[in-house]
């Protein structure tokens, strides 16, 4: 999940601004916010799927696994940035629980069977997740910015 939820930003700081489509194609939703916003492009999401599932093998894991992984993340990072927009954060802001629970949930949601996850192994996944991504973000980052 970390390998999947990272590549994305590796890649925009190789990358720069090249090969930045937004996901969303700048749609606006009736609520009249981004959709998803600038900063979920259709290369973060292509980079994260085809680097993980490549990875999948350096870990025990089968191929297909690690495209479920790759994809379930990238959903739950969508969803975050959809939640995000709707209640008025700005594009790459963070919010405590809704930027690590969907993102860390998803994919052991995903791959329950396939890995035989029980629920104490999600939940403590969940709170691995949660804390490793927590513990390095500054206590000022949380919230919508003032305008």
């Amino acid at each position: 999940m970390t390998l999947a939820n990272g590549t994305p930003i590796v890649a925009k700081k190789i990358f720069g601004p090249r090969f930045s489509f937004p996901l969303d194609a700048g749609a606006i939703f009736f609520d009249g916010r981004p959709l998803l916003g600038p900063s979920k492009t259709i290369r973060g999401i292509l980079i994260s799927v085809l680097i993980t599932t490549a990875s999948a093998p350096l870990i025990g894991l089968d191929l297909t696994i690690g495209a479920i992984v790759a994809g379930a993340t990238m959903t739950g990072d969508l969803f975050s940035s959809f939640v995000k927009r709707r209640l008025n954060f700005p594009p790459s802001s963070r919010a405590l629980g809704l930027d690590q629970v969907p993102e860390s949930l998803f994919p052991m949601l995903a791959c329950r069977d396939a890995l035989s996850l029980t629920i104490p192994d999600i939940a403590l996944g969940v709170g691995v997740f949660f804390y490793r991504r927590d513990s390095s973000v500054p206590p000022s980052i949380s919230g919508p910015r003032a305008r």
